[in-house]
């Protein structure tokens, strides 16, 4: 007898409806490196999870609905496996690579030792000067010219190799349960630990001169594809830690006595993909869940260690495994952290968020359930916010992960449009950019009419928008014209919102110079603070740059925005929607800096600066901008980390004019 859709629970009619609107993938594909023994190197730095790892990640897949043809398993110590050599890595890369069709899913997992080194060779240069290299068993201290290390497999390579999947239409996963650090140990103290033999902790990261050299002659270079850039939609990508940290592998879970050595990253991932979340966002958030016990031992035990904080990167709001860009939500969520019938968020006003303004509380209980309850945000600074926990959800346990998501924008940011009829459908905003129909002159910022056949026009209400905006708009042809600019002032409203919130707040070790240059030559420069409407603008063959620099000990949140005189938005930094806009951290000793160059600016364009630390274990400030690829998909997310106890952060804003008109030409 079938049973009617009435009479199935709620959850498998949920399920089934899932499965007939996302087709599946064409072909799901994984490979799962894991090294554990460096041959050429002291055995003092082989580490113990990574064969561990593979095992897990290999039996998770295999629930998930993978083939085990289709799971390639490099790493030592494993039965049946290829020893996880870098030539042999990038041949396995090649052979999954010439297996992919359009349609396909590929997971790319690499668990094992992380080291960082200088690169003069590489394209972009990160702010630190350091590149990141995975370490593969063959490994070898020996630098060459080029300064590539023998036997690690480099972080542009593993760029091209993704870039190479996303060329053919291919959806990657990649999960990299590995560390970049400066050094294997903080301190003497930390160094000095003594550990339970049955509970050791190791740390991935391996300092460069640490490393021996080795007599055997390297192997061959491995072929890599030439770097494509490609927009990355179907991307998403998991990180144990930040380029300057290390990350454990430890017993998991805690307590077991059956529990062997793992990365604290692959076992996470893999607890939390057994209760079949829903979203990529809701796998990392599960994943976070299961870190803060672990936090908690590892800071009692290594108090002088910076611990991980975990990084995912991509379009984490896609379905899980599912052969579809159409995401389930893109509504932020933002982990908070309870004490006491209170819950604190290290996002506020900067962030979008207003006093009174409604959110919904999403409790994840330890089994995976989600419990939903309606909220008020109660207290609302620059950089965080409270709220009182609902009474509904009061009695869950200590060990509930705790997320908010506002119901939507305030209207403090919203354009208020002034329109005798609805507003165009078919908008794409960026959080918290929004637009809002009013039907009084006094409360609008623009106003809209219909003039038919002769197009759509706009005019300028508010004074704040009609002094950023240098060269208002004629007639717009048609409706989507009209829609690209009701997003673009939408968009300028709440940037224009964020320098005024801002204000003449420091952030203590950040510096930004507007400089001219011409070619090579430093022309003329200025802080960024005091350049405003004084700096000449760039005459002839000079070029405008922006020149960064980071000693504050602390990673950053950092945007770059150029506005045009219509006040169009072009994002300097991050450059692509595929990248976070996470500064590297920098000391005084070892300053993190970058310059960069600037699209043409002339009269009445403007560049507008923001910077404020990054709190471990929270989420990148990406201050509501989106990348310049947004319009084509939606725009990738970069999200980290743990709640944590919150204190209201520096922050940095200059908004840059150029003159009126610029000097003659040399």
């Amino acid at each position: 007898m079938m049973l009617s859709p009435s009479r199935l629970p709620l959850w498998l009619v949920a399920a089934l409806l899932v499965a007939v609107a996302v087709p599946a993938w064409s072909a799901q594909r994984a490979l799962l490196v894991g090294v554990s023994e460096l041959v050429n190197q002291p055995q003092a730095l082989w580490l113990q999870a990574p064969r561990n790892d593979v095992a897990l990640m290999r039996e998770v897949l295999l629930k998930q609905g993978f083939a085990a043809p289709d799971i390639t398993v490099l790493a030592d110590g494993v039965n049946g496996a290829g020893l996880p050599d870098a030539q042999r890595i990038h041949e396995a890369l090649s052979r999954l690579l010439e297996q992919s069709r359009s349609g396909d899913f590929v997971l790319l997992y690499f668990s094992g030792h992380g080291t960082r080194l200088r690169d003069a060779k590489k394209a972009y240069q990160e702010p630190d000067g350091l590149a990141e290299n995975f370490l593969a068993r063959d490994v070898r201290g020996q630098v060459g010219v080029d300064t590539t290390l023998p036997g690690g497999v480099r972080d542009v390579e593993f760029d091209a190799w993704i870039g190479a999947f996303l060329a053919r239409n291919v959806f990657v996963w990649s999960v990299f349960d590995t560390c970049s650090a400066a050094s294997l140990t903080r301190s003497a103290k930390t160094a000095n630990v003594e550990q339970p033999v049955d509970d050791e902790v190791r740390f991935r990261g391996i300092q460069v001169d640490r490393l021996a050299r080795g007599d055997a002659p390297p192997a061959a270079a491995a072929a890599v594809p030439p770097v494509s850039n490609i927009a990355r939609a179907r991307y998403v990508a998991f990180f144990a830690s930040e380029s300057h940290q290390v990350t454990p592998e430890l017993r998991l879970p805690r307590k077991d006595r059956n529990a062997h050595p793992q990365g604290l990253l692959t076992w996470a991932v893999a607890e939390t993909l057994q209760r079949r979340p829903a979203t990529w966002r809701d796998l990392y958030n599960g994943v976070l869940a299961l870190y803060p016990p672990v936090i908690e031992e590892l800071e009692a035990r290594f108090p002088e260690r910076e611990l991980p904080s975990p990084v995912a990167e991509g379009n984490l709001d896609l379905p899980l495994f599912a052969n579809s860009l159409q995401p389930l939500s893109t509504r932020p969520v933002w982990n908070a952290q309870r004490v006491g019938d209170r819950l604190t968020l290290a996002v506020g006003r900067l962030d979008g968020l207003d006093a009174q303004q409604p959110v919904r509380v999403l409790a994840t209980l330890a089994d995976g359930t989600v419990r939903v309850a309606p909220a008020v945000l109660s207290e609302v600074a620059l950089g965080s916010a409270r709220l009182d926990v609902p009474p509904a959800l009061a009695s869950l346990a200590g060990a509930t992960f705790w997320a908010i998501t506002p119901v939507d924008a305030p209207e403090s940011v919203a354009l208020h449009v002034r329109a005798d009829k609805p507003l165009p459908a078919g908008m794409s905003l960026a959080w918290p950019a929004a637009l809002r129909a009013v039907r009084d002159n006094s409360d609008a910022d623009v106003r809209w009419t219909d003039l038919g056949a002769a197009g759509q026009r706009l005019e300028l209400l508010s004074s704040t928008l009609a002094a950023a905006v240098t060269t208002p708009d004629a007639t717009l042809p048609d409706a989507a014209a009209l829609r690209q600019r009701l997003q673009a002032l939408a968009q300028l409203k709440w940037l224009l919102q964020l320098n005024t919130l801002a204000g003449d707040g420091q952030l203590d070790g950040f510096d930004a110079q507007l400089e001219i240059r011409d070619g090579d030559r430093l022309v003329r420069s200025a802080p960024a603070r005091e350049a405003d409407g004084k700096l000449p603008a760039p005459a002839g063959t000079e070029r405008a740059a922006l020149s960064v620099r980071n000693t504050s000990g602390q990673s950053l949140d950092l945007v770059i925005v150029a506005l045009d005189a219509r006040g169009g938005m072009q994002t300097v930094f991050p450059e692509e929607t595929s990248e976070t806009n996470r500064f590297e951290r920098g000391t005084p000793q070892a300053p993190a800096a970058k310059r960069f160059n600037l699209p043409p600016l002339d009269g009445g364009a403007r560049l507008l600066v923001l910077a404020s630390p990054a709190a471990p274990w929270s989420a990148p400030r990406m201050f509501g901008l989106r990348g310049q690829e947004a319009e084509a998909a939606q725009p990738e997310v970069r999200v980290r980390g743990l709640p944590q106890t919150v204190k209201e952060r520096q922050v940095y804003a200059a908004m840059v004019r150029w003159p009126g008109d610029a000097p003659a030409a040399k």
